[in-house]
C-alpha cells in the first residue's frame, strides 16, 4: 500500500477507527511526521488533537536509526532498545549525552508549539496515539510509556504503515492497535509514501491552530 501524503493516510485511519467515534476519544500525534495523519484522524473522530514531543536518540554514526527515544512530560521518559544498544555497544555515557541534548530540543518545540494551548486531560479517557508510521517502535514505546502515566482509560496506538516485528513488541504497551498495513519486507517508513517531504515547524503550528480553531466552531469537537 502506497499513501499519497500523509493527509490521505489519516483519512484512511479514521475510517478504520470510527468503532472508537462514540467514546469521545483524544488523538495524540507523534510529532513532527505523525500530525498530519493525527489531523485527520481527528477531523474523522470529532476528537481534540494534541502533541507528543518524542526525539529519538540516533546510534553512533547512524542517527537516523534509534537506539532509544526521548518523551517530554512532567517525568521524561526514556526508552532503550536494549537489542539494539548490545549490539552496537554503545555506553551509558552516550545515552545520557543524548538524550540530555535531546530533551533540549523538545524544550524548544515546546516553546514553538505549545505555547499558550489548553491541553486535554486524558485521565479515563479513550487516547488515540498516532504516527506516520513504525520502523523499530522505540519513540513510539516511549510515548505510549509516558501517556500511559496519565492513566487514560484506553490507550490505542494508530499508524498507517509498520515493520511487522516491532509491531508485535508493542502489543503489551496498548489496549489496543490499528495498523492499514504490515508489510514483512519494511524497509522504512518513507517507502509507503508518494509524498515524504519532512513536516516543518510552521507546517505543525498551523495544523495545531487550525484544529484548535475547528473545536471552537459550533458542533466542533466535544469534550475536548
Amino acid at each position: 500500500m502506497i499513501f499519497a501524503d500523509r493527509f490521505e493516510a489519516g483519512r484512511l485511519l479514521g475510517e478504520r477507527l470510527q468503532h472508537l467515534k462514540p467514546g469521545k476519544p483524544v488523538v495524540m500525534a507523534l510529532v513532527r511526521g505523525g500530525l498530519p495523519v493525527a489531523y485527520e484522524v481527528a477531523a474523522a473522530l470529532d476528537a481534540p488533537l494534541d502533541i507528543v514531543l518524542v526525539r529519538k536518540i540516533g546510534a553512533p554514526g547512524n542517527p537516523e536509526f534509534a537506539v532509544g527515544a526521548v518523551v517530554d512530560g512532567a517525568h521524561p521518559e526514556i526508552v532503550i532498545n536494549d537489542r539494539v544498544v548490545a549490539y552496537y555497544g554503545i555506553s551509558d555515557d552516550y545515552i545520557t549525552h543524548q538524550a540530555a541534548r535531546e530533551l533540549k530540543e523538545i524544550e524548544r518545540r515546546r516553546g514553538i508549539y505549545l505555547e499558550g494551548r489548553k491541553r486535554p486531560d486524558l485521565a479515563g479517557r479513550t487516547v488515540i496515539v498516532v504516527d506516520d508510521g513504525i520502523a523499530t517502535g522505540t519513540s513510539t514505546r516511549a510515548a505510549l510509556h509516558a501517556l500511559r502515566r496519565q492513566k487514560p482509560a484506553r490507550l490505542v496506538l494508530a499508524v498507517p504503515v509498520a515493520a511487522a516485528d516491532s509491531l508485535r513488541r508493542l502489543e503489551s504497551d496498548a489496549d489496543e492497535i490499528v495498523c492499514l498495513d504490515v508489510p514483512e519486507d519494511f524497509g522504512a517508513v518513507g517507502y509507503f509514501y508518494a509524498d515524504f517531504a519532512q513536516v516543518e515547524d510552521a507546517e505543525v503550528i498551523d495544523l495545531l491552530r487550525r484544529a484548535g480553531q475547528r473545536a471552537e466552531r459550533p458542533g466542533g469537537v466535544a469534550g475536548g
